[in-house]
């Protein structure tokens, strides 16, 4: 009871009313029905976890990480209690997230190195130096546990950041693991599949040997940092019992998925997006997968209070360069690898970002097709900006009401990049390559500025309508009309159903829609983009606001209750 009590004073707190957040109680039969979470329709926010929101200033320096970093190249303070404090404030729930995916915070390298930009430090995450502890710089696992709780009663998954290719650079206080786990040579020219897999992303970024089956030792490094921190024999007795229940050599991959897997088992955590996929064998996914439904069954089982809902653990790929029209299959030149079918529910669409240069039909369309046909079952993850593309849709943030409207109405997973939502600039004077893509998030714009609360606005009612409607993320696409711009979405999961209408580039005041066959006459309904009602009448329905966007769905019926108590006049 105090969870569904929780969920009713968010949903009060939100800008729209959710009927994900909220029970409906019958009064005839008591019968909750709420709008199911579906993965394949997700609101996903990937934000930076250093530079998102500084929760905690006493961890903004670890490990005498006090070098002079190139600009936006160090820690900045960033942390896990930061983002926990954002989920308390309702932020991601006015702007209709239901999923956060957040970059590494697995223990990095404690030096930094220069890679022609200026010194940097591993406040990205993905300079791994011990995959069983947390980086102090991002806070504690008792951090972490309180996020995912405050997370999970908010109806908002969480999604962390799997590395299994490499380890961190090397640095004169982080020694390179041993050769049977790593190999320093040559660097990948990516014009095979062994030129992409068996070699180093760029210098001196060690990559595991994943595609070896050799038994190998602990590196003497971490054997000595664990008996110092007092936990060695906790941790050999764990991973003793990881290789007798799995069966699998103590080969270099799968000390890592166990490593990784156990922030599932520990902490229920709902997904992984993997990094650098391709830069590995494609089953080293396919072990990794197994093992993580096997924690998250297992977390399941020792937690049945906390358990959300029914749906099994998400995986997201990273593969350079993937996108929808290659289908199922990433062409790597002399082979092609299914990752679908090697333990990925989504992969991440890197052909978005030009798709979104076309009109909406051509997008919807497209994208609808693709995922009702050639990819039933899986889905992509599409974005506009991200932390190391650095030729994003709108560079200058000159478009970001078109890039909300795009993002968010496509079919397929969004991932709003942290500062999408409020035109967080992309260029920063004085960086250096990705580092522009990383400043610091602009909260004073939101506070202050008139334009970003605007803008704000515009992708929190978009973003709420989305969550609300799983048809707009996974359902049918069907256009309605050419001019003005009219198409319905719909979706069928079991004995639920959604169904909405949307109008795009439509006349600012009294507009009229024709529905389709979605809404039958006499029917009321809502546009929640304006708040604005109407009743269908001949297959059309006339909306007087003054937008340009309409974002029909079915006007909530009082209540028997409600409708005894209201007053009479």
């Amino acid at each position: 009871m105090k969870k569904y009590l929780m969920l009713i004073l968010i949903a009060i707190t939100t800008l729209f009313t959710s009927c994900s957040s909220t029970k409906t109680v019958s009064e005839s039969n008591k019968n909750t029905t709420k709008t199911p979470f579906v993965w394949e329709g997700a609101n996903l926010y990937f934000l930076m976890t250093d530079r998102f929101n500084n929760g905690d200033t006493s961890n903004d320096v670890s490990f005498n990480r006090t070098k002079t970093a190139g600009k936006l190249r160090g820690f900045e303070g960033g942390d896990i209690k930061g983002i926990s404090k954002k989920i308390d404030e309702g932020y991601f729930d006015k702007l209709g997230i239901n999923a956060i995916w957040f970059t590494p915070i697995v223990e990095q390298i404690h030096d930094g190195v220069d890679e022609g930009t200026g010194l940097s430090y591993g406040f990205h995450g993905y300079w791994a130096r011990d995959w069983t502890n947390l980086d102090p710089n991002f806070g504690t696992k008792e951090d972490l546990a309180a996020l995912v709780e405050k997370a999970h009663a908010h109806g908002i998954r969480i999604v962390l950041d799997g590395v299994i290719n490499h380890t961190g650079p090397v640095t004169t206080e982080d020694t390179v693991w041993p050769n049977d786990w790593v190999r320093t040579g040559p660097t990948c020219d990516y014009k095979s599949f062994a030129n992409t897999t068996a070699c180093t992303l760029v210098a001196n970024l060690p990559d595991v040997k994943t595609e070896s089956n050799q038994n190998v030792d602990l590196p003497p490094f971490l054997i000595e940092k664990w008996k110092k921190e007092g936990r060695y024999e906790q941790e050999m007795k764990e991973l003793d019992a990881f290789f007798i229940r799995t069966g699998y050599p103590k080969a270099p991959k799968y000390y890592i998925i166990k490593w990784l897997t156990d922030y599932i088992a520990d902490y229920g955590i709902d997904g992984y997006r993997g990094d650098t996929v391709k830069h590995t064998d494609e089953t080293v996914w396919a072990d990794f997968k197994t093992q993580c439904n096997y924690a998250f069954e297992n977390w399941k089982k020792n937690n049945p209070t906390k358990v959300l809902d029914n749906n099994s653990f998400y995986t997201i790929a990273e593969v350079y360069n993937y996108g929808i029209s290659g289908g199922q299959t990433f062409d790597f030149g002399d082979k092609k690898v299914n990752y679908y079918k090697n333990g990925f529910n989504n992969m991440i669409n890197f052909e978005f970002k030009w798709d979104a240069q076309k009109d909406y039909e051509f997008i919807f369309s497209k994208y609808s097709d693709k995922l009702n046909n050639e990819l039933k079952g899986y889905s992509v993850l599409n974005y506009l900006s991200s932390h190391d593309d650095g030729g994003p849709f709108d560079a200058k943030r000159t478009k970001s009401k078109e890039a909300g409207t795009k993002l968010l109405l496509s079919p397929g997973l969004s991932q709003v990049y942290y500062g999408d939502e409020s035109a967080r600039s992309l260029v920063v004077e004085g960086t250096q390559g990705d580092a522009t893509l990383r400043s610091l998030m602009n909260w004073e714009d939101i506070k202050t500025n008139p334009e970003t609360q605007k803008t704000l606005l515009h992708w929190q009612k978009l973003g709420q309508f989305r969550k609300n409607h799983p048809s707009v993320g996974a359902g049918i696409h069907k256009q309605i009309s050419p001019k003005p711009y009219t198409f319905n979405r719909t979706f069928t999961k079991g004995n639920y159903s959604d169904a909405v209408v949307i109008g795009l580039d439509l006349p600012i005041g009294k507009k009229e829609l024709a529905v389709g066959s979605v809404f039958k006459d006499g029917v009321k309904v809502k546009d929640a983009y304006s708040g604005k009602t109407g009743i269908v009448s001949n297959g059309k329905v006339s909306i007087d606001s003054e937008f340009d966007i309409v974002l029909l769905e079915s006007s909530p019926q009082p209540s028997a209750k409600e409708r005894e108590t209201k007053p009479k006049n």
